[in-house]
């Protein structure tokens, strides 16, 4: 197996912690020392989050807020760096204060080290995760 599908199998691992709802797994699968970034995050929200704990922190709340029910596509590509895997993603599921349905794309970039994630930017619409939320969509 080349490096650079060994890439996309681990993001696809984090894909399967995530629909799983089990944050502890997906934190897990993090380098100690990972830095996450969420450059469209809305304001309130953190976009840079520094080391395995703060991501499980931010994320342990997830699956109490918004039930995902599925990734309805996904699309994982591999890169000429050997350890690093972009992913074209989109899931639907329900909020759970108001049960407005959620559907969210996401574009993804990992890099790992030692099979671990070293690096994890996303880009997301957070218009349209407050709206469902309940809040303004602007």
């Amino acid at each position: 197996m080349s490096e650079n599908l060994a890439a996309a199998d681990l993001l696809k691992r984090s894909m399967d912690a995530f629909l799983a709802k089990d944050m502890r797994a997906w934190a897990d699968l993090c380098d100690e020392n990972v830095v996450v970034e969420f450059p469209f995050a809305p304001e309130g929200s953190p976009s840079r989050l520094e080391g395995r704990d703060a991501i499980y922190e931010y994320l342990r709340g997830y699956p109490d807020l918004i039930d995902i029910h599925s990734i309805t596509s996904l699309e994982i590509h591999s890169t000429d760096d050997p350890d690093t895997a972009i992913a074209d993603w989109s899931v639907t599921g329900r909020v759970l204060a108001n049960g407005n349905p959620y559907t969210m794309s996401y574009a993804t970039f990992v890099t790992f080290k030692d099979g671990k994630v070293a690096k994890y930017r996303e880009y997301w619409n957070p218009l349209a995760f407050l709206k469902a939320l309940g809040g303004e969509s602007f």
